[in-house]
């Protein structure tokens, strides 16, 4: 079966299996089934609309699912996943769970970057900013938190920690190191560092 007869079946069935559910149905006919389609005894499948990533996700906490909370956001809350309160002292750092696992397509990565709020009320910040998640990594999603602020603060459990973003890289298969003895100079070569001044 072709891609295109593929599509078609897979869309005719997933309209036969919704109207027997007696479900409402608008299906876009620009929509792509995903390859885990499967047609057993029952009927399992998932669809995307073009042009969005698929990213499979394994939840093994008791929090909510990862979600953008508003429309427009870059990015998903990451929420602790501990058993008991986690106090971080001024100064101090500390990795906290979230219980979340991920399976990114080739050419992306996640980001952990700090929530704001809580940056700015309480100097608590992600100490590798931005944190990144590669496309082959398996393991849990972790977060390390460090208190630049005064007081002691306390992590509980389900507590936003900080925010996740999925963002397109240039990954291995699209750079090539020339290795060289010289390279083009420009206007500002090797000044940095605050060089351009701060006015």
């Amino acid at each position: 079966m072709n891609e295109d007869a593929y599509q078609n079946e897979a869309l005719r069935l997933i309209k036969d299996k919704m109207k027997e559910l007696g479900v409402d149905y608008n299906i876009d006919p620009k929509m792509v089934v995903s390859p885990n389609f499967e047609v057993g005894d029952g009927l399992n499948y998932t669809y995307t609309q073009p042009n969005k990533i698929n990213i499979k996700v394994i939840n093994k906490s008791n929090n909510i699912d990862p979600v953008y909370e508003r429309k427009g956001d870059s990015g998903f809350d990451l929420r602790a996943y501990i058993y008991d309160p986690i106090t971080i002292p001024s100064l101090e750092r500390c990795l906290i769970h979230t219980g979340i696992y991920v399976e990114l397509p080739e050419g992306y990565e996640i980001q952990v970057r700090p929530r704001s709020g809580l940056a700015l009320k309480n100097g608590i910040t992600v100490l590798n900013t931005p944190g990144t998640v590669d496309s082959n990594y398996r393991g849990e999603i972790c977060v390390i938190l460090i208190n630049l602020g005064k007081e002691d603060f306390t992590v509980e459990q389900g507590d936003r920690i900080a925010q996740a973003v999925v963002a397109k890289v240039t990954a291995e298969n699209d750079v090539n190191f020339e290795i060289t003895t010289k390279i083009n100079e420009t206007d500002r070569n090797d000044a940095g560092f605050g060089s351009s001044g701060v006015k």
